[in-house]
């Protein structure tokens, strides 16, 4: 009996254990995901909490456009002549690393956060969005020079603009880790919605200065770049409306709501994939369409364009070079009017006297190519006219 006893508080701790054990797996585990799943990805798959798996698949459609648009760059490379249309290849391949960079960041913000995940949250999104809005205000330069003058800047000096507009928020993310994390010893994810928004204000004077600079794109006389001014000013146009929704809800709504830690990840990753495929739709697609395109060939002269200049009526066959059988005919037709000359006409006893070729030198009759050359209107001789010959 002693040993019945002492087997009941054994079996008893036994089957705690095991109940104990599969609650926590049960909680672990959520509809859609498998149970070797770690909890920290469990958005990824979460039937419940459907928010994770629409941004997971907007974003992943938003990283193989880009993919797709880089391989098309890539393989056309070889074939673009035309210098305008070169020059910013390099600052295009940089936008798209930054496009690609958005999509990816998305997944970072779905992933439960951990030390890691907060601080790479913390400096990759004012970086990526510092690339993509530099790229946009380097175009912008880009397309005020080719609409005023017709010459682009070289590719050295836009994708050297582009980098050092990116490298102040890479130091300003810089040292607010090295502030917070380092200086004053706080967690990664230990920090204010406001702090958040603060250390992206370099990024949005990127945006404003772009959307301002971006209508000088529209000014110009080479009206064939005013197209891509256009696409420029709508990107950043709907990329500003982007970050004041966003910022709104991060900042007030999600408190004002209480939701602020069920609301302030999903907010910031719809954020990351809108903006991205504003980026692609407005701005990448059809820049790499106006890339690859085949440069226009210059358009030939409109010969019955009457607003053009005519070739002057005098000494003709001196200004063109002419065919050779042109020529031959010519002087055949010299030869006979010098040999109607000798002649002095002939008598036909049907038709009678016909006129002699004096007397028909001096009447005037206008050829084809004098119509042509007279803008299809008869000219009328001088009172002066003496001969065909001499005209």
């Amino acid at each position: 009996s002693d040993r019945k006893m002492k087997a009941v508080p054994a079996t008893v701790f036994l089957l705690a254990f095991v109940i104990g054990y599969g609650s926590s797996e049960n909680s672990s585990t959520s509809r859609g995901c498998g149970l070797d799943l770690l909890p920290q990805y469990v958005y990824l798959c979460d039937l419940d909490a459907i928010w994770g798996i629409v941004v997971e698949a907007v974003a992943g459609a938003g990283v193989l456009t880009t993919l797709l648009l880089m391989l098309i760059l890539l393989v056309r490379l070889p074939f673009i002549k035309d210098k305008e249309k070169k020059s910013p290849l390099g600052m295009h391949f940089l936008f798209l690393f930054g496009t690609l960079g958005l999509f990816g960041l998305a997944f970072a913000f779905i992933i439960q956060k951990d030390e890691t995940i907060c601080s790479i949250r913390r400096f990759l999104w004012g970086v990526t969005f510092a690339l993509c809005f530099s790229c946009l205000l380097a175009q912008a330069w880009r397309l005020r020079r080719l609409v005023r003058h017709g010459k682009s800047p070289s590719g050295w000096q836009l994708a050297g603009m582009v980098i050092s507009l990116t490298l102040v928020q890479v130091i300003i993310a810089t040292e607010w880790l090295i502030l917070t994390i380092v200086r004053e010893k706080k967690f990664a994810c230990m920090y204010e919605p406001m702090d958040f928004a603060m250390a992206l204000i370099y990024v949005m004077f990127l945006m404003v200065v772009t959307l301002g600079f971006s209508f000088f794109t529209l000014c110009g006389k080479f009206k064939k770049w005013k197209k891509n001014g256009v696409c420029l000013i709508l990107t950043s146009f709907f990329s500003i409306l982007i970050w004041v929704a966003w910022l709104t809800m991060y900042l007030y709504a999600n408190n004002e709501l209480r939701k602020t830690d069920k609301w302030s990840d999903p907010t910031l990753a719809i954020a990351l994939v809108s903006s991205g495929w504003v980026f692609v739709i407005f701005y990448a697609i059809p820049e790499v369409h106006c890339t690859i395109l085949p440069s226009q060939q210059e358009s030939t002269p409109n010969y019955f364009d009457t607003s053009q200049p005519r070739i002057r009526e005098t000494a003709f066959e001196e200004d063109l070079q002419l065919p050779r059988s042109y020529m031959e005919n010519k002087a055949f037709s010299m030869d006979e009017h010098n040999a109607a000359l000798r002649t002095a006409g002939f008598r036909n006893g049907s038709l009678g006297s016909r006129p002699s070729a004096p007397f028909r030198s001096n009447v005037y009759q206008p050829t084809e190519m004098a119509v042509v050359l007279n803008g299809g209107t008869i000219p009328t001789a001088p009172p002066s006219y003496t001969g065909r010959h001499l005209w």
